[in-house]
């Protein structure tokens, strides 16, 4: 995994957000102007996108302060916090755009397709900038990605809503605005339902994707003198920083405990990406005494 630079992923999401407030004005304007839900239900997204990448850059300057007495493993998890309330905000916009979608199909206003799909094409360069530079850090951080679709998510929104625009110029069919609006709604849900899922899985410390948690056992078995590994656990302090405790049962050899400490230190690093290592040596296995989980 390639070492993240902060200021540089710090400068992308604040130059983001500052073309993104620009954007959200004008299709807020435009949309009220050219009578468009497709125009605004975008707008009303762009607005969470401000919001998105304002938490993001919040995250991503709280979670660099050192540890403290009372916060031990620092604020890293500061970040999963914002990627969980990113992907729930998107729901609730989801909620919003799709009840008022239903409401204008049903009964469909006059809307300005020319204004409305000049509007839209303005948007949909906006988000493919902002996306491109997002996509790079996308990987380094659940909340970078959190913003990342939000703005992606986005574009699929400025595109739906320029051929709703063009649809109406050419047939003066106006529910295809709505059409648009619930299209662009089914999009933003698909896209947050795989966030919020890996920040709940980070939050409940589950087992991250890559660590299968029975090969991890039998590699920390394999290491010489060691005759049983319990009471092993495995979770994500935030994205692409995983912890480790467990127990080792070890032969009574008290002088060669640091060796193979530092054998199973290095198969955790080397084999499974785990850097953060709590392992307990034990000359006699204390399993039944143990609490069950």
């Amino acid at each position: 995994m390639h070492a993240r630079d902060h200021a540089r992923e710090f400068g992308a999401v604040r130059n983001g957000l500052a073309v993104t407030a620009l954007l959200c004005v004008a299709e807020l304007v435009g949309g009220w102007l050219t009578n468009s839900l497709a125009l605004m239900s975008d707008a009303a997204h762009v607005f969470t996108d401000l919001a998105a990448l304002g938490l993001t850059l919040f995250a991503l300057w709280i979670c660099d302060r050192p540890a403290s007495e009372t916060k031990t493993f620092g604020y890293y998890r500061a970040e999963i916090l914002a990627a969980l309330v990113n992907g729930v905000v998107l729901w609730m916009v989801v909620v919003f755009i799709v009840a008022e979608a239903w409401r204008r199909f049903q009964a469909p206003p006059p809307v300005a397709g020319r204004g409305l799909l000049v509007l839209a094409l303005a948007g949909l360069v906006v988000n493919v900038l902002v996306a491109r530079r997002l996509r790079e850090h996308s990987a380094a951080s659940l909340n970078l990605r959190g913003a990342y679709l939000h703005v992606l998510s986005d574009l699929l929104g400025s595109l739906g809503a320029a051929g709703a625009g063009l649809v109406i110029v050419l047939t003066g069919w106006n529910a295809a605005d709505a059409l648009a609006s619930a299209l662009i709604a089914a999009l933003i849900l698909v896209g947050s339902w795989a966030l919020v899922r890996e920040a709940v899985d980070v939050l409940m410390e589950a087992v991250p994707a890559h660590v299968d948690l029975d090969a991890l056992r039998r590699s920390l078995e394999r290491v010489p003198g060691t005759d049983e590994v319990h009471d092993l656990h495995v979770w994500s302090l935030t994205t692409g920083r995983y912890a480790l405790s467990a127990h080792a049962v070890v032969a009574v050899d008290h002088d060669a405990d640091d060796a193979i400490l530092a054998a199973m230190a290095a198969v955790c690093a080397r084999e499974f990406r785990i850097e953060h290592v709590t392992i307990q040596i034990e000359h006699e296995s204390r399993r039944a005494a143990e609490p069950a989980h």
